[in-house]
């Protein structure tokens, strides 16, 4: 028939199935899947009938026409950083101001405080990004407005760890003149430095 489908468990052929039916008992991506009109298995995300499927639960599948190029990307950054840099600078005039009120001689700022500040800046960076990866968001707010997300090469949610090494490696991307960021430009998948060495992807949803 048509309709039947035939998935793989612990090696043995299970089925047949509906497409319904397979929707309903949690398909996943990876899974291999003997479509009836195909005469080999696959897994599912190569499988066009389910990619609506995956898509209406989070899941999307990177290829060629779905990664987010350069220019996407550097809009969702910079509507990131302004957002970042309001919130810190709105932070840090609320620490001098309780501190001028409980210390009335306050010294001028040190080398050491400045890179103090910084290093909290990156760090901020890096955990703002990394938190909102590993939520059902799947993307920063920037991310968020350019209908943006970030899956690994399943298509699927990062968990934390692997969020938070990804936008560690943001530090890598950032040395010799940015040319990690950069190469987003020339990569086929529009993969940064960061991307490769934590096999992720940042594609567009719509």
């Amino acid at each position: 028939m048509i309709n039947e489908y035939y998935i793989l468990k612990g090696g043995q052929q299970d089925g047949p199935y509906t497409h319904t039916e397979l929707m309903e008992v949690g398909l996943s991506p990876d899974e291999l899947v003997l479509s009836p009109i195909a005469d080999d298995w696959q897994q599912a995300t190569d499988l066009p009938e389910f990619q609506e499927y995956f898509r209406s639960i989070g899941i999307f599948q990177p290829d060629e026409r779905n990664v987010a190029n350069f220019w996407w990307r550097l809009l969702a950054y910079i509507i990131d950083y302004v957002l970042l840099f309001a919130a810190t600078t709105i932070g840090t005039i609320v620490i001098l101001l309780v501190k001028k009120m409980l210390f009335h001689n306050i010294n001028d700022e040190t080398e050491d405080s400045r890179y103090l500040t910084t290093l909290i800046s990156v760090l901020a960076w890096i955990f703002y990004n990394a938190v909102f990866e590993a939520t059902k968001l799947q993307a920063s707010i920037g991310k968020i407005v350019c209908k943006m997300i970030v899956v690994d090469a399943r298509g699927q949610r990062l968990d934390f760890s692997k969020a938070l090494a990804r936008n560690f490696g943001k530090i890598l991307s950032s040395l010799l003149c940015c040319i990690g960021f950069l190469t987003v430009l020339w990569s086929p998948m529009h993969q940064a430095w960061h991307d490769q060495l934590a096999k992720t992807y940042v594609v567009r949803k719509s």
